[in-house]
C-alpha cells in the first residue's frame, strides 16, 4: 500500500546551555494512505515533539535533521512559505489541549472561518456554511449557534470536537492527533474515537495519533510505534505488538495496564524516563529494564526483525536472533 509520508531518520535538537540535545532521535517511520499509525509511550518520549517537527512548529532554535518526504515534498528543505500552504491544508494537526488550542477572543466559527478562506478562498458568508455543515458532521448540537459561540462556554467534548472541525475544514490528506482524548471523560472520549473512525473512512485520511494510552491504540491503530528516550523502539502491525511486545518496555507498558476483571496490584516501570541532557549510553531504557545485562549499556541497539514487518530495538533480541541464525 502506498505511503503518504515518510520520515527518515529524523532528529530534532533543542539549544541548551550544554549544547544541542535531541529531543527526536533518529525516528523512521512510513504512514499509509487511509491508515491510522499510533505512536505510543510516556511523557517525555519525543512524541509530541516528532509530530511538530513534521509540520515545523519547533520552538525558534530548533535544528531538524534527517528526512520528512510527503508526496514529491522534502518537508525539511520546503520554505516557510510552502510550509504555510500545507499545514491546515493538505496535513492539519489536533493539539493536546482544544482550550489553548482556540484563541479566546474570537467566537470558534469565526476561527475555522478563517482557516477556510485561507487555504480555499471562499467569501466568509460560504465559509460559515461550511462551519456549520462541519460542527453538524462532528456532533455539535444546535451548529448555526454553536458557530458564535466563545471557547470557553463550550464543554470540552464540544471544543475536542470544534478543533477537530477546524482540522477537517480542508479535507486533509493526513491528520496529526497529539493525545486527542487525553482530558476527556471515558464516555466522551469513545464518542471522539469513534468520530474519527468515521471520518478517516468517509475522507479516506492517513492519521498519526500520539497517546499514552493502550486501550486508544487498541482501538484506533492499523500500525503502532512505540517511542522511548526519543527514538523508536518497537514497530509492527497492531495485533502483533498487542499480542506477542516484544520489547522489555513495550511489556512494561502492557503489564502496567489494567485489563477487564484483573485482580491485585498492578506492575510498574521502576524510575522515570531520561531527560535528553542526560541520555544514557547504550540502550536508554536499560537502566529500567528488569533484563538489562552488561552489554546493552554499550552500544545503541540495532533493530532485531521478528515477524512480517515486526521489528524491536533491543541488544537481547538481537543475540537470540543471532543464536538461531
Amino acid at each position: 500500500m502506498a505511503e503518504v509520508l515518510e520520515i527518515d531518520q529524523l532528529v530534532t535538537e533543542f539549544a541548551t546551555k550544554k549544547g544541542l540535545v535531541p529531543a527526536v532521535r533518529g525516528v523512521s517511520l512510513k504512514v499509509r494512505k487511509g491508515k491510522t499509525l499510533v505512536v505510543l509511550g510516556e511523557s517525555g518520549s519525543g512524541k509530541s515533539v516528532m509530530l511538530r517537527s513534521i509540520l515545523r512548529i519547533t520552538p525558534p532554535g530548533a535544528r531538524l535533521s534527517g528526512s520528512i518526504r510527503y508526496e514529491d515534498s522534502e518537508l525539511l528543505e520546503s520554505s516557510p512559505q510552502q510550509i504555510q500552504s500545507l499545514r491546515g491544508n493538505r496535513i492539519a494537526m489536533i493539539f493536546q489541549d482544544s482550550l489553548s488550542a482556540l484563541d479566546p477572543l474570537y467566537r470558534v466559527g469565526a476561527q475555522i472561518e478563517e482557516t477556510i478562506m485561507t487555504h480555499q478562498k471562499l467569501s466568509r458568508a460560504e465559509a460559515k456554511r461550511q462551519v456549520i455543515e462541519l460542527f453538524r458532521k462532528v456532533g455539535i448540537p444546535s451548529p448555526e449557534e454553536r458557530v458564535r459561540s466563545y471557547p470557553h462556554e463550550m464543554s470540552g467534548g464540544m471544543r475536542q470536537r470544534a478543533v477537530i472541525a477546524m482540522a477537517l475544514a480542508c479535507k486533509p490528506d493526513i491528520l496529526l492527533a497529539d493525545e486527542p482524548t487525553t482530558a476527556l471523560d471515558v464516555t466522551i472520549q469513545a464518542q471522539i474515537l469513534n468520530l474519527f473512525k468515521k471520518i478517516q473512512a468517509e475522507y479516506g485520511m492517513s492519521i498519526i495519533m500520539v497517546t499514552h494510552d493502550i486501550g486508544v491504540a487498541a482501538e484506533m491503530a492499523d500500525e503502532i510505534a512505540v517511542m522511548y528516550a526519543g527514538k523508536i523502539v518497537e514497530f509492527g502491525e497492531a495485533g502483533q505488538i498487542l499480542s506477542g511486545p516484544a520489547h522489555p518496555y513495550t511489556r512494561g507498558l502492557m503489564a502496567a495496564t489494567p485489563r477487564k476483571g484483573q485482580r491485585g496490584t498492578l506492575l510498574t516501570i521502576p524510575g522515570q524516563p531520561p531527560l535528553i541532557t542526560q541520555m544514557p549510553a547504550g540502550c536508554a531504557f536499560a537502566p529500567r529494564c528488569p533484563e538489562a545485562q552488561a552489554s546493552c549499556t554499550g552500544v545503541s541497539p540495532g533493530y532485531a526483525s521478528l515477524q512480517q514487518g515486526h521489528q524491536a530495538a533491543c541488544i537481547l533480541l538481537n543475540e537470540r536472533s543471532e543464536r538461531r541464525a
